[in-house]
């Protein structure tokens, strides 16, 4: 229970001001008497899929799209094609650069448009891996992609 409201707590927080740091998110929340430590707050972060976007006040903030549906809503698509770098083939793979902190969030959207050409992906912290079932579906995907990016 307690999980589940600091989980909410966060999502507020995140919603209302610019948190660009984990540090700064645990220093919002122990000020509201939710006691966390930085540890706590990396699990939470990965349990709610946050990821980092560009932010106004700040370089980067924490944000979160609910990817429970399937399908891609428009917000996603902005933020993936806000975090793109390049996109290019490699053999039968897809290398898709990221900004800092965004690789598995590339990850998530291109696993959702579900392409037959992917056989799977890998995903680093700026960088998506995507392995196609040969040169010619890669360099389908990377059209795919742009064609999404646009």
């Amino acid at each position: 229970m307690f999980r589940t409201a600091r989980h909410a707590k966060i999502l507020e927080l995140i919603t209302a001001k610019e948190i660009e740091t984990q540090e700064e998110l645990c220093a919002e929340l122990n000020a509201l008497n939710y006691v966390v430590t930085q540890a706590t707050i990396s699990r939470d972060i990965k349990e709610l899929h946050l990821f980092k976007v560009a932010g106004v006040e700040k370089k980067y903030r924490y944000a979160y799209i609910n990817d429970s549906a399937e399908e891609i809503s428009p917000k996603m698509k902005n933020l993936f094609r806000d975090c793109i770098v390049s996109v290019r083939a490699a053999q039968n793979m897809v290398v898709v650069k990221t900004l800092t902190g965004n690789g598995s969030n590339a990850g998530t959207v291109v696993d959702k448009l579900n392409y037959p050409e992917i056989v799977g992906s890998v995903a680093g912290d700026d960088t998506l891996l995507v392995v196609c079932t040969d040169n010619d579906a890669a360099l389908t995907v990377v059209e795919k992609i742009n064609l999404f990016l646009n």
